[in-house]
């Protein structure tokens, strides 16, 4: 007997960052609305991204402050981490946040919450097990996956992902990372912190490639100051079980039996580690929706293909979030939703395009980023300036005894419009937004270098900054 179909006015698939709030837009317009989710409600960012990590990063910071502290003329005496606890500060934090999430959406008036995996029938309708689902329009927000890449012995051993180090509980001999962008330094900070060994293995010539090869220089500097060894150049990684010792850095002693060896490169001595992170990239959960059932088109890395209002080749169909390569954070997915909601409800055609790249690496200190490179600049041909300053000339991090890093900024030598800037120091995931608020009004650098900020302050530097420009070699 064919199952009877349930009509609602909208589905959205995934709960995640853009999926909760857009129901809540929708169901206080009236309409009736399904959520499915398959696993877990909130998402990458409540359960395995931003929120988990970043309080690991917060644990480690106590760690390194507290081992630091007679820099202040604070005695912490011995500093212990409690792995247990520690993932038990985090597993309360997460876990509240999704429930909070949960309770939202549960209470909703007009939404349902349908638990498994939505799979297109037709592109009106969607069937969840043994339950079939019918709207006149349909949102995608299924986001992404760690990639496991291919590589000689890989499959011979045990290795973690962004989502299984999380289930960690007790502190890895030598924690050995693949990858060199911002999921893999996160990690080897923190753990290096809690008090592990850790190795970076990166295939290119140097780590963060996206930036400017200054900012990962810096970067690579902070990283190994901390005792984290960094491998480059890592052209034909390959692994075996077994073999050596893990230890041989490990703040809290120890020396266990190696799980497996890395070979970063031909000829290269293998490197014996406890623990194996996997961060080279990630992959949209696309290839198990049906969705060409529903006439929705993917590209070739799978990522579902939008127009600038985010909108599929389905008419009836829009894809917000990691799932439609337009962005990959918690902030580019809640903006999606933003996106939709507006021109569906508000008649206010706000568009993808109208927003500025800007995101965060949370090392310590963190690096806020906004805008195009200079190295992106200076491929444009246009005539720019530029202005750069170590954080040891910023009263408030000599003070606060943070002066790793720098602030750059770079200007259109002719429009006076702020291109992009770099702020990698203290409180660099903050102050970035005062450019990137003064980049959306489209205002001059100007607005910023002829303002008076407090002191002592680090946003007070950018205006002074901005007032000591060169050009743009």
């Amino acid at each position: 007997m064919a199952s009877p179909v349930q009509r609602f006015d909208a589905i959205i698939v995934g709960a995640g960052q853009a999926g909760p709030p857009l129901a809540g837009r929708l169901t206080a317009a009236g309409q009736t609305v399904a959520v499915i989710e398959r696993k877990l409600v909130g998402g990458t960012c409540v359960n395995y991204g931003c929120i988990p990590t970043k309080t690991l990063v917060a644990s480690a910071h106590a760690a390194h402050l507290a081992r630091r502290g007679h820099e202040f003329g604070v005695d912490a005496g011995l500093v212990a981490v409690d792995m247990a606890k520690v993932k038990a500060r985090k597993d309360r934090i997460s876990i509240g946040d999704r429930e909070g999430v949960e309770s939202w959406l549960e209470g909703m008036t007009g939404a349902t919450l349908i638990r498994g995996h939505a799979r297109f029938e037709s592109p009106r309708t969607i069937r969840v097990g043994d339950q079939l689902l019918e709207a006149e329009r349909i949102f995608l927000n299924v986001g992404g996956r760690a990639v496991t890449p291919d590589m000689p012995g890989l499959a011979d051993i045990d290795y973690l992902t962004n989502v299984g180090i999380l289930e960690l509980d007790t502190l890895p001999d030598h924690l050995v990372i693949i990858g060199g962008s911002y999921i893999a330094l996160e990690f080897a900070q923190m753990y290096r912190r809690f008090g592990a060994r850790v190795t970076v293995i990166e295939r290119g010539p140097r780590l963060t490639p996206r930036e400017d090869e200054d900012v990962s220089a810096a970067v690579a500097q902070i990283l190994e100051n901390e005792g984290i060894d960094v491998v480059l150049g890592a052209d034909a990684i390959s692994f075996a079980k077994g073999g050596g010792n893990a230890n041989g850095g490990n703040v809290n002693g120890g020396g266990d039996a190696a799980a497996f060896t890395v070979t970063p490169r031909v000829g290269a001595e293998p490197i014996a580690g406890s623990h194996l992170l996997l961060a080279v990239g990630r992959r949209p959960n696309t290839d198990d929706l049906g969705l060409a059932a529903a006439g929705v088109q993917t590209d070739g890395r799978g990522y579902i293909v939008v127009d600038d209002q985010l909108r599929t080749t389905a008419e009836n169909i829009w894809a917000m979030g990691d799932c439609n390569g337009r962005g990959a954070f918690t902030h580019t997915s809640y903006n999606d939703f933003e996106i939709v909601a507006a021109n569906l409800l508000d008649d206010d055609p706000r568009r993808v395009s109208d927003r500025i790249t800007t995101y965060a690496l949370y090392i310590d200190p963190p690096l806020g980023r906004v805008g195009m490179t200079a190295e992106e600049v200076r491929r444009s041909g246009r005539k720019a300036l530029v202005g750069k300053r170590p954080m040891t000339r910023v009263g408030r991090a000599v003070e606060k005894g943070e002066t790793q890093g720098f602030m750059k900024v770079v200007v259109d030598a002719e429009t006076e419009e702020i291109l992009g800037a770099a702020i990698l120091g203290v409180g660099g995931d903050e102050v970035v937004h005062l450019i990137l608020d003064v980049m959306t009004a489209k205002l001059p650098y100007t607005a910023i270098s002829r303002t008076m900020h407090i002191h002592p302050t680090v946003s007070e530097l950018v205006p002074t900054l901005l007032q000591e420009m060169k050009p743009l070699q």
